[in-house]
């Protein structure tokens, strides 16, 4: 009795063998090197910053790190959150509300976490942020499916210098914000809705425009969750945002927490600073356009030529913005109209994109627009797929914007 045969590789091609992934530490030798390349870059724009008398900035200090809002972050980390009219503490300033509670928790709560470990809550703070940007490049990395090559080698690059990226050194919340975006990302592409929850959660925790992720996750049901009934998508879609949601609502608690009023945030924003309600985006990017930075706060002496060129860079960063916006536009279009599709996580930084570009406008955020833009970062997923000269283009044109924008926040202009 003879044996059943062995099937035959003939009639059972097992196709061209498919590449070996990279080791796990190999894989990471991209992202580790783009995180080392923005450090120098910016140690680089640091040090063309310096004032004339041959004072140098310590870039690779938290002094150097720490510039207006960095404080407020800072006082929330030790103390907590407070609010208070002015006059009580300073007689003759303006009759309006201080304290904190313009500012969101989640960056600081990580601070106050770290600093537990015995550093300094500005050294903490900068832990926390130079780990979000290599959290970012790792992350950025996976998503392009660990795949090296020219276009993921230039996608990197661009993100070392991207738009307002001079905010992922800064002991500010735009790199723990923009990694919890990206770990959001991961989620809705894994079908992992507690990860997608956990990171638009994160995202909102840490600025308002991180609420993004809140709208995102909503219309995951007509992109994400494939493999369930459209019954099943509504719901991890509503469960996921109405999680990510609950940061705003743990951030309103904290500042309820501190000061008794649930409504501090708004009432600072109001009474400080003019913001509340929804403004005409147009409009605004017109007042962020023709904002006098030069004049409203000017370093003394003579000025490097880096900083003197860049008193006004923020317009040319929104240029650059609206380009990169209007780009990744065209790489989705593109896509659509070549392959019919784009992937889960593709749909999800596109939603992203432009939600990050017009929240600031949409509330007012006229002084702080070009740091919260820094969150379009999500958007390289879709950039990478931009033709190779447009990507050359595009990675000369952040790298010169980056040193411009990088003079003004070196010198203490932007706040």
């Amino acid at each position: 009795m003879t044996g059943a045969a062995a099937p035959s590789s003939a009639a059972h091609p097992a196709g061209p063998p498919r590449p070996p992934r990279p080791g796990r530490v190999r894989g990471l030798l991209p992202p580790v090197a783009a995180w080392l390349a923005a450090n120098l870059a910016t140690w680089l724009v640091a040090a063309l910053s310096a004032a004339s008398d041959g004072s140098r900035i310590a870039y690779w200090s938290t002094a150097a790190r720490r510039r207006w809002d960095a404080e407020h972050y800072l006082s929330i980390a030790r103390a907590g959150y407070e609010l208070f009219p002015c006059r009580e503490r300073h007689p003759d300033f303006a009759d309006v509300l201080c304290g904190n509670t313009a500012w969101f928790p989640g960056y600081p709560m990580a601070v106050r976490a770290v600093s537990a470990t015995g550093l300094p809550y500005e050294a903490a703070a900068a832990v926390v942020t130079e780990a979000s940007l290599l959290g970012m490049f790792v992350l950025l990395w996976r998503l392009l499916g660990d795949r090296p090559g020219r276009a993921g080698g230039l996608t990197l690059a661009i993100g070392a210098v991207f738009p307002g990226g001079i905010y992922f050194h800064a002991l500010f919340p735009l790199a723990a914000g923009t990694l919890a975006l990206l770990v959001c990302v991961a989620g809705v592409r894994r079908g992992s809705w507690p990860v997608a929850a956990a990171g638009g959660f994160a995202a909102a925790a840490c600025h308002l425009v991180g609420a993004a992720a809140v709208g995102m996750l909503l219309l995951s049901a007509l992109f994400a969750w494939r493999g369930d009934s459209r019954p099943v998508r509504c719901a991890k879609a509503a469960g996921s945002a109405a999680a990510a949601a609950c940061g705003v609502l743990w951030a309103k608690w904290l500042m309820w927490q501190g000061t008794g009023r649930w409504d501090a945030y708004e009432a600072l924003q109001a009474s400080s600073y003019g913001q509340g309600g929804l403004r005409l985006p147009f409009e605004e990017i017109l007042n962020a356009y023709d904002f006098p930075f030069a004049d409203w706060y000017r370093p003394e002496g003579p000025l490097p030529w880096l900083v003197e060129h860049g008193l006004a860079a923020h317009r040319g960063q929104l240029w650059l913005n609206a380009v990169f916006v209007l780009l990744v536009l065209a790489a989705a279009a593109a896509r659509l109209v070549r392959q019919r599709r784009l992937d889960t996580a593709e749909w999800a930084a596109l939603v992203l994109v432009l939600a990050v570009f017009w929240t600031p406008f949409l509330a007012g955020a006229g002084m702080s627009w070009y740091r919260n833009h820094a969150q379009m970062f999500v958007g390289l997923l879709l950039a990478r797929h931009l033709p190779r000269w447009v990507q050359v283009l595009l990675l000369a044109a952040c790298a010169a914007q980056y040193a411009l924008l990088g003079a003004m926040f070196f010198a203490g202009v932007l706040v």
